[in-house]
């Protein structure tokens, strides 16, 4: 017996339910009943139906649009949340760059991400919200017949609440519309039976009781302390024979794992006794020309392949504060004085005046300037560590070259060619 047949918990009529044999002839009647004039109707099969959306009159839903609204906010949410920390919260002057960078790529991620965890939750709680969910109970779910639309039943549904609803004459549309099957669905009066059942309440807090547990282990791992290392499932390489620096070792006689320099050694490839190459000394002074040789014995030539490489690595590492024209006006001086401060910045092609005072770069031997940029000079730091040799000599031969195309006079040109100059 249908539950819709207990008449003693039978409240007011709340639909007519029609079954329908097939998705084509589902389809069908929703177009005649909705072309009769209805819009409390609903229909229902276990699988999307094509065709059924436009034959039911539904129109395009503003799921979209939210969505978009959600991500266009979370993206400037993002731009918002970077220009505070950068302008007000945190506004550190870091090397001369600017403070609020997010109008470049910089800011762009932080904001791409925003925008789709926004749109992400639009999505999923705009769709529950339009359609309702979730729904604990429903009338339909008192008929027996219902239970097959998770199977292989196609219904149709008109509720009792449209104007145009009429008992018999409903029940004749419905008829002539194909229907296999017809019943009358009403509301449920007992209480007991619309409440959701206490094994979903207690699965539903198990769950997220359970759900919390990770965060509880992380929380108190995170706020304890242990002389034993965490449990590693995945150990990876972090765990490996072998001693660290500052640590312990009783292999050796002092107890130590850090061992010194061996006296009278040195490493292979590493005894660097070419002061000229590795210093830019020449007999204890600084030497005005350049290396006779690399440090594997090649031939240390001066030509248009040295003068690219030197460039690049100037561009690289000299630009931020001499600027690629050598004056000094670099990015990192510009910016500190537009804030107000100052960052002085050698001018490395200034030609010294008749006097011979300024100009120091032009009048720096070779071994000096190689000596600055490996030991760096009062402001700027040494990039011994950043730059081999070899490209230093590479980079010295590059300012010189500045320093000639900055200074050139007539007397630099050729005499056949001077006329040509105007």
């Amino acid at each position: 017996m249908s539950a819709t047949d207990d008449n003693s918990n039978n409240g007011e009529l709340f639909a007519l339910l029609a079954e329908y044999d097939t998705p084509g002839e589902l389809v069908e009647a929703a177009r005649k009943v909705k072309d009769a004039g209805y819009t409390e109707f609903d229909c229902y099969s276990p699988f999307p139906v094509h065709g059924i959306d436009p034959a039911m009159g539904i129109k395009r839903t503003l799921l979209p649009v939210v969505i978009f609204c959600g991500g266009f906010f979370g993206a400037l949410s993002g731009i918002a949340l970077q220009w505070y920390c950068n302008t007000t919260a945190w506004a550190w002057n870091i090397s001369g760059k600017p403070l609020w960078p997010q109008t470049t790529p910089v800011g762009v991620p932080i904001a791409y991400e925003l925008a789709i965890l926004c749109a992400v939750f639009c999505s999923f709680f705009g769709m529950w919200i339009a359609n309702k969910l979730p729904r604990v109970w429903y009338p339909l779910f008192r008929s027996e017949r219902f239970g097959r639309v998770t199977d292989d039943g196609f219904f149709l549904a008109i509720e009792a609440s449209d104007r145009r609803f009429d008992a018999d004459k409903t029940r004749k549309l419905l008829e002539d519309a194909g229907a296999i099957a017809i019943e009358p669905n009403y509301l449920e009066t007992d209480p007991a039976r619309k409440t959701m059942p206490k094994w979903i309440t207690a699965f539903i807090v198990a769950s997220t009781a359970f759900a919390l547990v990770p965060f509880a282990i992380a929380a108190k791992a995170r706020s304890s302390h242990s002389s034993e290392p965490h449990i590693h499932i995945f150990p990876d390489m972090d765990f490996q024979p072998k001693f660290k620096s500052d640590t312990a070792a009783d292999m050796f006689a002092d107890g130590r794992a850090n061992r010194g320099e061996i006296v009278g050694t040195v490493p292979r490839g590493w005894l660097m006794d070419d002061d000229l190459f590795y210093k830019g000394l020449e007999a204890g002074k600084w030497t005005e020309r350049f290396p006779d040789k690399y440090a594997d014995g090649t031939p240390f030539v001066v030509d248009d392949k040295l003068l690219k490489r030197g460039q690049n690595r100037f561009n690289i590492y000299c630009t931020p504060c001499h600027g690629y024209d050598g004056r000094g006006m670099g990015m990192v001086p510009e910016r500190v004085k537009a804030g107000g401060g100052v960052w002085i910045a050698r001018n490395l092609v200034e030609a010294p005046d008749k006097d011979g005072k300024g100009g120091v770069a032009v009048q720096m031997p070779n071994g000096q300037l190689f000596n600055t940029i490996s030991n760096g000079f009062t402001t700027m730091q040494g990039y011994a560590a950043q730059i081999p040799h070899a490209d230093r000599w590479a980079i010295v031969a590059y300012v010189r070259a500045l320093q000639r195309a900055q200074n050139a006079s007539l007397e630099d040109v050729p005499e056949a060619q001077r006329s040509s100059i105007r």
